[in-house]
This record gives structure tokens, sequence and C-alpha cells, in this order.
């Protein structure tokens, strides 16, 4: 006699009853992209439905996505002048810190986090300080440098800080400053395992951050490795990261699992804009049923491991998980 499994797979409720993954408005995080001036709404060409805003339509922005019920957005600061150290993240009158400040006075309860990194901020487009001779990041005097980043945010009023440069012992380094400042009880959500992946082209579009030259495979992760994936993770909850992250989600299905196994710590995932990117062109070309992809695509993320999602899907998925797709 074969097993019956189909039984309970022939009644939609008894089906939505047995569901062991549920997708929730709550789960998401929406990333904005905000740069100086007023009335900017720009869409930007290889991400449909993704713009730079300027801090007013910013604000518009937050008003909207919480009648969808999106509480939770992370920040992308794209400042007007750019240099070797990208001082405007560490400026408490840079676009980050303007920003930061500006959202939580018209929302207070929008969850606010900021994206700690230098690579929109410097010249030269990588993640941090230059060393002149090897012409890579110099890990150490750049953990100082995120210190000091993090302390602005928190000072313009962050809900909680998000590192993403890969920098060895960064999460010692920003909880010392935060904690050395006052700021013990703000969360870091740690890019804890982030690859040098190619799925990241469009973000570059939108955040005006690619390298100037070379790439950033000295300080993020070889999409080879799945041992070292896991180590990275487990070293950020060791130096008191209170949120790990996988990045990107769709290709590291099994890293979000692994990592989701050998943690203590909730656990993000980030979806990135290459997913995103390629789910728009696909839907352009008409050979995906648009809706049921993305929502399946961000199950698949959840149903891995992930109890957050950052995603640029947010808003059409809050839309159809409100019709009770």
């Amino acid at each position: 006699m074969f097993a019956r499994f189909r039984r309970n797979r022939m009644h939609p409720v008894l089906r939505d009853m047995l569901a062991e993954t549920h997708l929730r408005v709550e789960d998401f995080i929406y990333p904005l992209f905000i740069r100086s001036g007023n009335g900017i709404k720009k869409e930007i060409s290889s991400m449909p439905g993704v713009f730079q805003m300027s801090i007013d339509e910013a604000i518009k922005e937050c008003g909207e996505l919480q009648k969808l019920g999106l509480n939770a957005i992370i920040l992308f600061g794209i400042p007007d002048v750019k240099d070797s150290v990208g001082s405007d993240a560490m400026c408490e009158h840079g676009i980050m810190a303007e920003s930061v400040r500006a959202i939580k006075n018209a929302y207070p309860d929008m969850f606010v986090i900021t994206d700690l990194c230098f690579c929109e901020y410097t010249d030269h487009g990588h993640c941090g300080v230059l060393d002149p001779h090897t012409h890579s990041v110099d890990n150490d005097i750049t953990l100082n440098n995120l210190a000091l980043q993090a302390v602005v945010h928190a000072k313009a009023g962050v809900d909680m800080i998000a590192p993403s440069g890969m920098m060895d012992g960064m999460i010692t380094a920003i909880r010392g400053g935060l904690d050395s400042a006052g700021f013990v009880n703000l969360p870091i959500m740690s890019y804890s395992t982030k690859f040098a992946s190619a799925y990241y082209g469009p973000f570059r579009d939108v955040a005006e951050s690619a390298p100037s030259f070379g790439d950033r495979r000295t300080y993020q992760m070889n999409p080879a490795n799945r041992r070292e994936a896991i180590s990275e993770s487990i070293e950020d909850e060791r130096e008191g990261a209170d949120i790990l992250m996988v990045k990107p989600a769709l290709a590291y299905l099994d890293i979000i699992r692994d990592v989701k196994e050998h943690t203590t710590k909730p656990l993000a995932a980030y979806n990135v804009s290459g997913e995103y990117a390629m789910l728009k062109a696909a839907a352009k070309a008409g050979v995906i049923d648009y809706d049921r992809v993305m929502m399946e695509t961000l199950l698949g993320i959840k149903r891995a491991g992930a109890d957050i999602i950052i995603t640029y899907h947010a808003k059409e998925a809050a839309i159809l998980l409100k019709q009770g797709a």
C-alpha cells in the first residue's frame, strides 16, 4: 500500500493548516537609497521600482510603507562629495545622519537600520581606507572608522546598526565604540557571511558604489567556501553581534541553513539586487508568473532558515499578503 501523503493536500484549508513555513509582513526589511536635495525620486533602470530619493521623498515613502504594515527599513546614503576615507559617513551632518534624524522625527515608530560601510562614501569605491602599499583595505584603520561611523548614527537616533564591510574584528570594534558612547542597548545586525558575488551589480548602480579598480575579493567571501562561511558567522556571534546575516540569498540557501544550525542568533538573509532584477526582467519578458515566483522565492528563503528578509520585493509582497495570497 502506498503512503497516502496526498490526503493532506486535497483540501485548501487543510493545506494551509499544515503549512510548515509562513511569510509575514513583519519578516521584511525594505532598503531605501537617500541622496541630498529635494524632490528627487530617480528610478534605476537596472532595478525597476527602486529609486534614489531625497530625504523629503524618503519620508513620503515611509508613510506609504507603514500603510502596508512595513515598519522596518535599512538606509544607504549617497553623498554629494566622496573622498579617500569616506568622511561623509562619519559626519554628524552627513547624508546618513541627516536621513536618520529626519525619518525618526517624522515617523518615530519606524524601525530604522543603517548600513555601516564606506563603499558609497569613498572616491575609490572600496569599503574602507586603502593601504597605500597593497591598495587593499587597511583592516585596522577601517575598524576605528567603523566605530566612529556607528556612534554618529547612534547619536542621530538609529534603531540598529548593520555593518557590511566584512572587516575582521568589526563587531568587536563597533560594539566597543557604541558601549563607550553609552549606546549599550543598540543592536548590531552583522553582514556576517557576505560573499564576493556577481549578484550585486544593480545595487552598485543605485548606490553609486562600484569600485574604481579591482574588486572586493580580499575582504568579501569566496563563493566556493562553505565551512569558512559558517565560521565567519560564528565569529561575529562570539564578538557580540545580535543578529547574523547571509548575503546573497538564492545561490546560498545551503549557507543560510548551515548558519542557522550552527548559531543561536536570529538570522537575516539579503535578497539582493541581482536576484530582484532577474525576476523583473523575466516578468517583462513574459516567461514567469511574477507574483507567484516572487512569493515562492521569499518563502524558500524563509524555509531555508531566515528569520528576517531584506528585500526590494517587500512592498509587492506586503500587498499580496494583505490580499491573502
